[in-house]
């Protein structure tokens, strides 16, 4: 069955150039030029996937990622920044955003990435557990020890990625690549931020959440309860 792929961009050129190119990778693309023009077809529509620019005219692809989040929370959504749009990348994977791409990027490159999105999307298995933590996929839902937790989006890619990996030591630079999409260290303590809100929020009482720190290589989260 072929993918349905909601592409919201406001430039003509971009939002040709993607619906025929990954058209050519056997997608069936629909387009949209503005936030709420999008929106509405997003909300409506059966799609697989959206393809999202931050910058829209008539309402902010911030907005737009909210609304969807909050009606369709297991809908992929790759968002489409521009080089210094940091703070807005950001703010879009807090918000619910699935992945993000910095333009200019290649077609084939962003196929890949729906590709990815759309497995992860259709798996049979949406829940994975490691110690006493479990997480729901397609809600993006958090239980420890039975406690519902409440996660950021960015908080709750790197613990499934953590959980996904138990027992395994990961380098800072494996946690960039999987959770931030950075291809290189761009000097972000991102990972070092995020891991100590994961340990503040998961903590109950006086248990820890078993995230393990390996000085000089990286994160272990052990697969064993702790008492």
């Amino acid at each position: 069955m072929t993918a349905s792929v909601l592409v919201i961009e406001d430039e003509l050129g971009i939002r040709d150039f993607l619906e025929r190119g990954l058209s050519d990778y056997g997608y069936a693309v629909e387009t949209a030029p503005d936030g709420p023009s999008g929106a509405s077809k997003a909300l409506t529509g059966d799609y697989d996937l959206v393809v999202l620019d931050l910058m829209l005219p008539g309402r902010s692809g911030l907005s737009v990622l909210d609304d969807l989040h909050r009606n369709r929370p297991a809908l992929p959504i790759i968002l489409l920044t521009a080089l210094g749009e940091t703070e807005n990348r950001i703010a879009g994977l807090d918000a619910g955003a699935t992945d993000y791409m910095v333009k200019p990027f290649s077609v084939a490159e962003l196929a890949a990435r729906i590709r990815a999105h759309l497995r992860t999307a259709t798996s049979t298995t949406t829940t994975i557990r490691a110690a006493d933590v479990e997480l729901d996929l397609l809600d993006r839902r958090v239980t420890r020890a039975g406690q519902l937790m409440h996660l950021s989006a960015t908080e709750f890619s790197l613990l499934a990625y953590f959980v996904k990996n138990a027992g395994h030591v990961l380098t800072r630079e494996q946690l960039l690549k999987a959770v931030w999409n950075y291809d290189h260290d761009p000097g972000t303590n991102a990972v070092e931020v995020y891991i100590g809100y994961l340990r503040r929020k998961l903590r109950i009482g006086d248990r820890e959440l078993p995230l393990v720190t390996i000085r000089s290589v990286g994160y272990r989260f052990d697969d064993v309860a702790p008492e």
